[in-house]
């Protein structure tokens, strides 16, 4: 949720003392505990049952968050926003690795995106809640009341998690026997990708050596850049087309909306659609795109076009589940999953700690520096896309031609609980150990 960009239209920055590029530091830092933390979580999720490691780090992010109530300097914020990033680096990793052990690589685009709406509603309803704590009147600033109502509401969501997420499906409680037996088996059918706690040192060194795992984290880092402007701005954007605090809050909520409604048609169609979750990627990049510039190039007193350029930014975001839906579709072994997902999110912070330093306070309110990076940014976007595209299809065509047989990447009808053999060895391969796997597009 965007606590940090909410409490800068309330007054953090008053009450903190902030000044110059220290709101800009803020935002950075936070993604430097989360660069710090990001390896050392992906070896917990290979040693350690995945959701309790999970459940435990959302409880700590959440006493983190609620500490933030209590800052009252730059160097106290900044403290406590990297212990806040070392505290999410499990979590979107962390469900990512739980799809793909529950779904079949067909389902993995929908199940992304519906976890992922979590980010839209909170926009939404986020706001709204934001806007009624901006009226909270007395001696304790509004924004402290906003991180401490927030933080004890996902301490309580982590404690729920922590009791009732299981690790794998082999034991989850509402299932019976055989049921865990089909649903630890079905989604590995095709990609032998089974969890297990132990760490291959092997898969770790094919995952550095795969151009598609540096691909797919290059393409991240460069949009992640905009997210770093976006997500931390977004309200003083609003802001600067002449709202006051109120109405920015208000008016910040409809991204929320335009955000839900982006990843479910973006993800929904990438599960019907085949061979098309990049290009729906390029889609969103095309539409976040021309939102930049109509921000950017219509006269300041066009404040409804402008807030509506604003609104179209936000459907960059919809790229964010489908990229991961790509790596959990494109990538068997485990240790090879969480390596290239470690990588995927190291260069995801990298740009978003690039991202805040173009949002220069001296600019205001036009701020072109800001603008032109995005603007490039998602134009580079669009050509790693297309080049990660071209390799994937290159490496299928390839394969078929090895060894003459065509076989359909993401065929229509596969991993019918039927033809499941719930009594074979659970081998494990890597994608490019198993010569019959193919990459989704």
């Amino acid at each position: 949720m965007p606590f940090l960009n909410y409490s800068s239209v309330l007054g953090i920055q008053k009450d903190t003392h902030l000044v110059g590029q220290q709101y800009s530091w803020l935002s950075s830092v936070f993604y430097f505990g989360y660069l710090v933390a990001n390896y050392p979580a992906s070896l917990g999720f290979v040693k350690l049952p995945l959701a309790k490691f999970l459940s435990v780090s959302i409880i700590i992010w959440a006493v983190i968050l609620g500490c933030h109530g209590a800052g009252q300097s730059f160097a106290g914020l900044c403290v406590l926003r990297i212990l806040l990033g070392m505290a999410e680096s499990t979590v979107s990793p962390g469900f990512s690795l739980l799809t793909g052990i529950w779904y079949k690589p067909s389902e993995h685009a929908w199940r992304h995106g519906i976890w992922f709406l979590g980010n839209g509603i909170a926009n939404t309803f986020g706001g709204l809640l934001a806007y009624g704590i901006a009226h909270i009147t007395g001696s304790f600033a509004t924004w402290r009341w906003l991180f401490i109502i927030f933080g004890l509401i996902t301490l309580f969501w982590g404690i729920l998690l922590f009791f009732l997420l299981p690790d794998t499906p082999l034991t989850a409680r509402f299932l019976n026997p055989r049921e865990r037996m089909i649903a630890d088996r079905r989604p590995q059918k095709i990609q032998h990708s089974f969890k297990n706690n132990e760490w291959s040192h092997a898969q770790f060194c094919e995952a550095l050596k795969d151009p598609k795992s540096w691909l797919i984290a290059l393409l991240i880092g460069v949009a992640s850049i905009t997210n770093g402007v976006i997500s931390n701005f977004g309200s003083l954007i609003v802001k600067s087309f002449g709202y006051n605090e109120f109405d920015t809050i208000l008016l910040g909520m409809p991204s929320g909306g335009f955000q839900i409604a982006s990843v479910l048609v973006a993800t929904y169609s990438a599960s019907r659609i085949r061979k098309s979750r990049i290009i729906i990627i390029i889609i969103g990049y095309i539409f976040a795109l021309l939102g930049i510039l109509l921000v950017k190039e219509l006269p300041t007193e066009n404040k409804i076009g402008r807030l509506f350029g604003y609104w179209m930014m936000i459907l960059f975001s919809s790229a964010f589940p489908l990229m991961l839906s790509l790596i959990a579709s494109n990538t068997a072994g485990f240790t090879k999953k969480a390596t290239v997902n470690a990588m995927f999110f190291i260069s995801y912070c990298a740009g978003n700690i690039g991202g805040p330093q173009l949002f220069k306070s001296a600019e205001a309110p036009s701020y072109p520096t800001a603008y032109n990076g995005c603007i490039a940014c998602m134009c580079v976007s669009i050509a790693i896309a297309i080049v990660l595209r071209q390799y994937m299809d290159w490496e299928n065509r390839r394969r078929d031609k090895q060894q003459g047989v065509y076989i359909d990447p993401e065929p229509k009808h596969v991993d019918d609980v039927g033809d499941l053999d719930l009594t074979a060895e659970r081998i494990v391969y890597t994608d490019w150990e198993n010569p019959d796997f193919r990459y989704y597009l």
